[in-house]
């Protein structure tokens, strides 16, 4: 069988140094939080003594581009073609009888925080929270499959609480269950390869299929099996899957609970799920995502965000080349469009469509694609090289904002855009923007042998 594991890459990650074993006995409740967070950009951390739990807990598994990339077998550099690729030819999924995820099936006393080590991550929030769980439905209409993340937290029992966005793909689903009359079925993936986590997080069009852009990013089908009590299907090799209903007309105040920017929020109820049945691996893994302003949480939406975002904008408009959302911007809020010689207007152009195409944008930057959109000395070195105040500023006052923007007020937020790009003839030999440096047949040859130097 091929590698479609999340512990087929943590043993990549072992073999070169890149998994960190957490060996002493940590508490689940906000001690493997701080240790996450000393660590953001580090190893990955396996907690291997969890107090009273057999099921070890691993994290900080995407918490690089270099990581996300080598979950998926390219190189650092290739990540942003290969998630163009995905979305561009989708593999659909196979089902298979051998699910691995179903090894262990427990149907009497789901106590779900007896049987699994969830962690409390924060200390105002009102309970342990399930933060890498991919949630699995279907559209009571059509019956597509949709695939995404929300937050799930422990209420004692099989009873979790599911804070989910209005906006959110899983909150139509759940409304047209409500609608028929009855719960939406649900089932909760927990502990997946890098691939099908990524692929859930795409921003693509409702009832669009995520399990197809997870075979395209994994080279091949991803191997489905079907679930044991809802008409669901999930990745065959996960760790630990939970099945149930989701209740959209029952109500669980969540209280203060934490969001990208990093502070508390408080967005008021979510729907109460009921948890039917755990199947497992035998020796399941626990996977978790630190939440709040930390670099698995930011990258793993932000790079989904900037795939789907580059896809849309080199449709209309072909001298885009690279989306990329920056980690100060929380993975979320800012975006560096790069640009193979725009003509007039064209960079404008990218930023009112980037900023319609995601809602959260709300600064938007764009440069030529000779420098490097990831480093900001560079992207600053454009502001000041390339970017005319007076022509290349757009300010948007009172656009409609997301619930979680820091600055959102009355449902609305400023949104700006900067285009700092060449102009036609500005770089060519005697325009305002020739570079110095010596002859380039001197350039390439130094640059060939730089290491006899």
């Amino acid at each position: 069988m091929s590698h479609q594991s999340l512990r087929d890459f943590l043993d990549d990650l072992k073999a070169t140094g890149d998994l960190h074993v957490v060996s002493r006995t940590v508490s689940a409740e906000y001690e493997i939080a701080a240790v996450l967070i000393e660590r953001d950009r580090g190893p990955a951390q396996l907690f291997a003594a969890i107090a009273d739990h057999d099921v070890p807990v691993v994290a900080n598994v995407m918490n690089t581009r270099a990581k996300i990339a080598r979950g998926l077998g390219v190189p650092t550099e290739d990540l942003d073609e290969a998630l163009q690729a995905a979305l561009a030819r989708r593999v659909p999924p196979v089902l298979v009888d051998d699910a691995p995820v179903s090894e262990l099936v427990i149907k009497d006393d789901l106590d779900i925080g007896r049987l699994l080590p969830v962690p409390t991550w924060f200390e105002k929030e009102g309970g342990p929270y399930i933060s890498a769980g991919m949630i699995v439905a279907k559209d009571p209409d059509t019956g597509r499959r949709n695939i995404s993340i929300a937050r799930l937290r422990l209420e004692g029992g099989n009873r979790l609480m599911a804070g989910i966005a209005p906006s959110h793909h899983l909150t139509i689903l759940a409304n047209r269950a409500a609608a028929l009359g009855r719960p939406l079925e649900i089932a909760i993936a927990i502990g997946n390869h890098p691939a099908v986590l990524l692929a859930s997080q795409m921003y693509v069009a409702f009832g669009d299929d995520e399990y197809d852009i997870a075979g395209s990013l994994l080279g091949e089908p991803l191997r489905l099996a079907r679930c044991t009590t809802v008409d669901l299907e999930v990745p065959a090799e996960a760790e630990i899957v939970l099945e149930g209903m989701l209740h959209p007309d029952r109500s669980i105040d969540e209280g203060a609970v934490s969001e990208f920017p990093g502070f508390y929020v408080y967005y008021g109820s979510g729907v109460e799920v009921n948890v039917q049945c755990l199947t497992r691996r035998q020796d399941a893994i626990y996977q978790a995502v630190l939440p709040g302003y930390a670099s698995e949480h930011c990258l793993l939406g932000g790079i989904a965000i900037g795939a789907t975002v580059c896809q849309a904008l080199r449709q209309v408009i072909h001298s885009v080349r690279r989306v990329v959302i920056t980690d100060g911007g929380m993975g979320r809020l800012h975006a560096i469009i790069t640009m193979h010689k725009p003509k007039r207007g064209e960079g404008k152009r990218a930023v009112l469509m980037a900023m319609g195409q995601v809602n959260l944008l709300k600064l938007v930057v764009v440069i030529d694609d000779d420098l490097d959109p990831e480093d900001w000395t560079q992207v600053e070195w454009a502001l000041a090289a390339r970017f005319r105040g007076h022509e290349d500023l757009i300010v948007l006052p009172n656009v409609k904002a997301d619930r979680c923007d820091p600055l959102e007020e009355n449902g609305t937020v400023t949104k700006v855009g900067m285009v700092a790009t060449t102009r036609p003839g500005d770089g060519e030999p005697g325009g305002r923007s020739e570079f110095a440096r010596p002859p380039d047949d001197l350039m390439q040859r130094v640059r060939r042998d730089i290491d006899k130097y």
